[in-house]
């Protein structure tokens, strides 16, 4: 990333040097406005704006805007030939890079979340996926990316959904698009289902394919992953199994050529282990909580006569997202990119023209972390003042580094919002242990949950929910309720269930969890 050359962009856009396209500008404020950073300019373009100026330095750069050597910005993509298969470029998420391509010259924004494992260059040379990929290039501007420990993208563990949902935004912000349709395809049901309920500003639709919201039937019990599941996976996987094909393909079942093709696919987007890794990750996602707060239009599709996602998930989700559309197509195959492809694509056009904008919404769906401090009574007048003090400045830089939002505090307790659960329980730790060297000791109550914004201040349940669980933490834990625990998934943190001091919490409604690293064995205060 070329920080010099970003900043000379920066000046010239302060003197009004040089304008990039006004669909380039447009996408840029809307985003330094939704970031709210330190920096105000007074002339230019971004008069009025407060950014911090290395940020748009390195979105500036990035995007090339304004490049005196005359290559196309990000923004302005323009359509492939035919056959050709679209750039790989890569998104910097913190420092995992993800491999993305960007093709199609339809009138919306659309990302693609992909299923399982994908392999960005690899799948152009299969004819049924080029042709599905094209299918939506007609309708739409799409991005597509392979996920972290997939394809081309760093092969580094799988990571959080919301890590992931950091992708998918270092993904848009490099593809030139503040807000977009979500597409969410098999695997990719749950990252997508979160991330529009966490940033509906930046969701235009969301249209899930296929998907699960968690990996069992969600009217009965949590059945663990079998063991004779994983033993498959490590003994089949990247050979032309033909029980894959019969299972999500049934109308290409038994032609050796689609066989071979998928069985290199699997070896190169992803290793046994790295694919068994992942499953396990998935045995342990449940985003049923996150779908009431969902506030975007919402498309559901599903092939009726499929054998690999039974229709029972797709209800539920028709069922509990409000608003919520739910079309089942026929056909057998659970793969996409065979069958009657058009008869998806036709009911996601028609959705998107029906929602061309971004609808208003004043609510997220937010971690809220509750601290309360407790000081030694016995402790002198001016130094309760000065630990006070300490204890403040120490939360509230905390909550700033772990990427939260203060909304409240006072001598009695801290109240904060996250847009990401591990990030919120990081950060939940990190002040407890902090606190303790000058004798604070801090107990915390954690919840995930729907939030309304009101002018500078958050309103909602969640943050009731986060400061009942935060009573019945002890001096020195951190308490988080199972809407955290159950969106975890692939972190290094570890929860201990407290399953009497639910019980003893009339009206309650979440399993209750102390946490902690996985490193120390067991959740726990230090």
């Amino acid at each position: 990333m070329q920080i010099g050359y970003g900043r000379a962009t920066v000046r010239r856009w302060e003197s009004g040097e040089t304008v990039p396209s006004a669909e380039a500008e447009a996408n840029i404020i809307r985003l330094c406005r939704e970031r709210a950073l330190f920096r105000r300019f007074t002339d230019g373009p971004l008069a009025g704006v407060d950014v911090s100026a290395e940020w748009l330095a390195d979105l500036l750069a990035a995007a090339r805007l304004g490049s005196a050597d005359g290559n196309a910005s990000a923004f302005d993509q323009k359509a492939l030939p035919a056959g050709e298969i679209p750039p790989t470029q890569y998104a910097h998420s913190g420092d995992v890079a993800i491999a993305f391509q960007v093709f199609g010259s339809g009138p919306a924004n659309l990302v693609m979340t992909p299923g399982f494992v994908s392999h960005r260059e690899l799948e152009w040379e299969h004819p049924a996926t080029a042709n599905f990929f094209n299918r939506f290039g007609a309708i739409g501007r799409v991005a597509i990316f392979d996920k972290r420990g997939t394809g081309m993208s760093d092969r580094v563990s799988s990571g959080t959904l919301e890590e992931r949902m950091d992708d998918i935004r270092a993904v848009m912000d490099a593809a030139g698009m503040y807000e977009a349709a979500l597409i969410g395809v098999s695997e990719g049901v749950p990252l997508s289902i979160l991330f529009a309920a966490t940033y509906p500003q930046r969701t235009r639709a969301l249209v899930l394919y296929g998907g699960m919201v968690c990996a069992w039937d969600p009217l009965g019990e949590r059945v663990p992953l079998l063991e004779g599941e994983i033993v498959r996976v490590r003994r089949t996987w990247g050979t032309p199994d033909p029980s894959f094909l019969r299972e999500n393909a049934p109308s290409v079942a038994g032609d050796p050529a689609e066989e071979k093709w998928w069985a290199t696919h699997m070896r190169m987007s992803a290793s046994p282990g790295a694919a068994i890794a992942r499953m396990k990750m998935n045995a342990d996602i449940d985003v049923r909580h996150v779908l009431p707060s969902i506030r975007v239009p919402t498309l559901i599709l599903h092939r009726a006569g499929n054998r690999s996602a039974p229709s029972e998930q797709n209800r539920y989700l028709a069922a509990h997202i409000p608003g919520a559309r739910n079309v089942e197509l026929d056909g057998v195959d659970y793969l996409p990119m065979y069958g009657d492809v058009d008869s998806i694509i036709n009911e996601i056009d028609t959705f998107l023209n029906e929602h061309q904008a971004v609808s208003a919404v004043d609510s997220v769906l937010a971690t809220v972390l509750t601290l309360e401090p407790h000081i030694d009574p016995e402790m002198p007048m001016a130094a309760q003042a000065q630990v006070v003090w300490a204890f403040a400045d120490l939360a509230r830089n905390q909550v700033y580094r772990f990427r939260g939002r203060q909304i409240s505090s006072d001598r009695s307790n801290l109240v904060a919002g996250f847009d990401g659960p591990s990030r919120a329980v990081r950060c939940a730790l990190t002040i407890r242990d902090a606190s303790a060297s000058f004798g604070v000791s801090v107990r915390a109550g954690l919840h995930t949950g729907e939030v309304l914004h009101q002018s500078d201040d958050m309103t909602g349940q969640a943050l009731d929910a986060s400061l009942r669980i935060a009573e019945l933490a002890a001096p020195g834990e951190v308490l988080v309720s199972s809407t955290v625990t159950d969106l975890v998934a692939g972190s290094d943190l570890f929860f201990t269930e407290c399953e009497e001091r639910a019980r003893a919490r009339a009206g309650l409604q979440w399993r209750v969890f102390l946490a902690g690293y996985a490193s120390d064995g067991a959740g726990g205060g230090s």
